[in-house]
């Protein structure tokens, strides 16, 4: 009997995860699938965020595809 009374609570709270878990699940109208395509979506498309990112690969010594500058993080190319 005391193994009952353990898994009572943890079948609960696994059933309200559940029940809160399904209003995540919503379908999306066509007309608001075009907000998904805007320039704001886009990663690293920013004018701002380009320079950080060419300075954190240097930084964090990882050579890539930056604006075609590979390098160490020794500042030597």
């Amino acid at each position: 009997m005391k193994l009952s009374a353990f898994f009572r609570p943890v079948a609960l709270g696994l059933l309200l995860a559940g029940a809160g878990a399904l209003p995540a699940c919503v379908s999306v109208a066509a007309y608001q699938k075009a907000y998904l395509n805007d320039e704001d979506m886009k990663l690293a498309t920013k004018k701002v965020e380009t320079p950080e990112v060419n300075f954190e690969s240097y930084r964090e010594g990882a050579g890539g595809a930056n604006g075609g500058k590979v390098g160490g993080g020794c500042g030597c190319n």
